[in-house]
This record gives structure tokens, sequence and C-alpha cells, in this order.
């Protein structure tokens, strides 16, 4: 019976004697026979005894709000004290095992001061490169119901949005709700967009996100962190030389971002990192590129590390895209290093799979890289 039913019914004979109980306003005598005398009380009783119990609970009352005063709403203190550096919101994946999407994400940026807090669009035992995987994918409706309760908390106020692998477009139309939102709070906001579509001519998403990103996403991203393959298929344009990465990037540069990093081409048998910020709608961009030196192995998560770094070290130098990706690449670099030196020592050859990355041995290389990867300006 639900607690409501037992309010509201009226005692039965299968229930047993009732328990002791005030009945005040009785019109008339009730009945008083020895088994009932000691539960009905006349009108002056009833009240006496009402009265009585009324003074119990306000006593009671007092000592409970001397012992629980009532709390006020503490303020929230990443927007009240905002950090020097930001607060991000990064909607990316996760797993449990290793350093992919948020988990490469998240703590890099902490360390360079940021409060982040973490969406992940998948929740995975581990990343895709294992022989399985197990898990969870977040939905579109799953995602904005987050939205609504930090908004319902006066939670929504951050500095930067970063978006990385997501998987559906009906996800990625959330997205861009989650921008606008964002936008309507802090009109200020840097969206860092990381396009996650795919790697060496292999498409890693639906082919319908493909047009999704290129007519909502770019328009809208503050900061594009493409790869070779993955601005190719937003531009339309094929990359073989360092000339026809620029335009690449001015193509990007005329639907909206301000900053594009392709983070890594292979051209003419070199892997360079080419970046472009066009400061302002009257000059051309700044443009540089960032030979990265080769390591015979395959990475897990670098890509998202890397818009990561990128994110924390343009926060720092606004106006310096070029120092802002020499302190990204050369974190990655040593960080990299690392990670080989550790399975060789593990008895492993790094040349023969896909690696985790050392993260959290590589902390202090992420809160202070020396800069072994130097940009070299283009001329315009």
């Amino acid at each position: 019976m639900t607690a409501a039913a037992l309010r509201h019914s009226p005692p039965t004979a299968a229930a047993g004697p009732p328990s002791r109980a005030l009945l005040v306003g009785a019109v008339g005598p009730a009945p008083r026979s020895p088994a009932s005398c000691s539960l009905f009380f006349s009108p002056r009783e009833a009240f006496g005894w009402a009265s009585l119990l009324r003074r119990r609970s306000g006593r009671r009352e007092r000592r409970a709000a001397a012992v629980h005063p009532k709390m006020s709403r503490p303020p929230i203190l990443s927007v009240a004290l905002p950090s020097d550096t930001g607060r991000v919101l990064s909607i990316q994946s996760h797993t449990v095992q290793g350093y992919v999407g948020n988990k490469s994400a998240v703590f890099p940026l902490q360390l360079l001061g940021f409060d982040v807090d973490p969406i992940n669009s998948v929740q995975f035992s581990n990343h895709t490169g294992y022989p399985t995987f197990r898990g969870q994918v977040l939905d579109g409706k799953q995602l904005w119901d987050l939205i609504e309760g930090l908004e319902e908390n006066q939670l929504l106020h951050y500095t930067h949005l970063l978006t990385g692998y997501i998987g559906s477009v009906s996800f990625l139309d959330t997205v861009l709700k989650v921008v606008d939102k964002l936008r309507s709070v802090n009109p200020d906001l840097v969206y860092v967009c990381d396009p996650v579509l795919g790697d060496e001519g292999k498409l890693y998403v639906p082919q319908d996100l493909i047009s999704v990103y290129q007519q909502k996403v770019v328009p809208v991203a503050s900061m594009l962190t493409p790869n070779q393959f993955e601005v190719e298929l937003l531009t339309g344009l094929r990359i073989t030389s360092e000339q026809e990465g620029l335009t690449a990037c001015n193509k990007l540069h005329s639907a909206g971002p301000r900053k594009v990093v392709i983070t890594s081409a292979l051209i003419e048998s070199k892997l360079l990192l080419i970046g472009s910020h066009k400061k302002t709608e009257e000059q051309p961009p700044d443009q540089f590129k960032i030979e990265i030196p080769k390591i015979p192995a395959y990475f897990t998560g670098t890509g998202d590390l890397t818009t990561a770094l990128l994110l924390g070290w343009s926060n720092k130098y606004p106006d310096n895209l070029e120092t802002a990706a020499e302190l990204a690449v050369s974190s990655l670099q040593a960080l990299l290093k690392r990670t080989v030196e550790d399975y060789k020592r593990a008895g492993f050859d790094p040349s023969t799979s896909s690696l985790e990355i050392r993260l959290i041995q590589s902390q202090d290389d992420i809160r202070n890289p020396a800069v072994t990867c130097k940009a070299v300006k283009y001329v315009s």
C-alpha cells in the first residue's frame, strides 16, 4: 500500500487496534467504552493536547535550525574566481583504458591551468584498434539533457568549447545547438574544433557528416585542426604541395575560422604542420610551417592531444599562433620519444603495433616544454 493510501484509508477490523490518535473538533459525545476511553478526548481536552504538541514541535524546529542553519547556495568558483586561462567544455570520445579523446585532452589542459568539464560522446572499454571493444554511445538527446542540467544550475559559462570525435549527424546537430547556447551566455566563446573524419585515406565516420562539417560546423569554429586527409575532405582540394596546403587554409578562412592548423601533412617525404592565422579581414593571414621529426611508430590519441595543446598554448599566445604551435609540437615530440623508449625498455618493438602514449609520465614536458621544433614563416 502506498504512503498516500496509508494516510487516507479508514482502519479495518483486520488492521488491528488503531494507533493512539487525536480527534480534534469531534461533534457530539464520543462513545467512551473501556477499550476506547483512552483514545478519544473532549474538544477542550483535544485543544489542550494540540497546543502542547504545537509548542513541542516549535521547540524541535528551533533546535534543528540552530544545529542545521539554512545553507545559502555557494558561488561557482570556476565562474566567480576564474583561472587566468579559462573554463573548457570538452565533448569527445572516452576510453576506460588508454589515452584517446577526452582521456588525451583533459589532463594536459588541466596541467596548463584550465578548468575542464568533459562530456563523453562515446565511452568504450578501450580504443577501436584493439581486437574487441565494448561500451556505450551518447546520442543527441542525452547530450542536450546534460546541457539543460548545467543550464538549470547556471553552470554554462565557458570560455572554450573543444570537440573531437563525433559519430552521427544527430549528435553533431546537437553540438551546433550547444555552440549557440554557450555563445548566448558568453559571446566571446572560443570554439576549437578537431573535425575527426579519418586519416590516410580512411574514413572513420559516416559520409554524410562531411557536408554537415562543411556547411554548419566550419562557419562557427574559431580554430580548426584537421589533418591532411580531413582538410582535403572539407575543402575538396587535393594537397600534394605546401602551396596547396596554404590555399586550403585560405579556403577555410573564407568560411569562418580565424585560425587553421593542418596538424600533419606528408608532403614531398616531409611531415609538416601548416598553420594559418587570419587576424583581420583586410590583411592576408600569417602562415607558417613546422617540420615534424618522423618517429618510426604509430600512436593513438596524438591528434586529440595536439588539438588540446594548441588550444592551451594559443590561449596564452592569442596573437602568436606560431609560438603556440612550436610549444604544442615540442611537447608532443618529447612525449612520443618517451613512449617509444618505454616500450623498448619493456622489451617490445614499437614499430610493430599502435602504441598507447605515455601521457602521465610526460607531464613536465606538457607544462614546460623545451622548444625543439621551430616555425618557419611563409612570405606572402
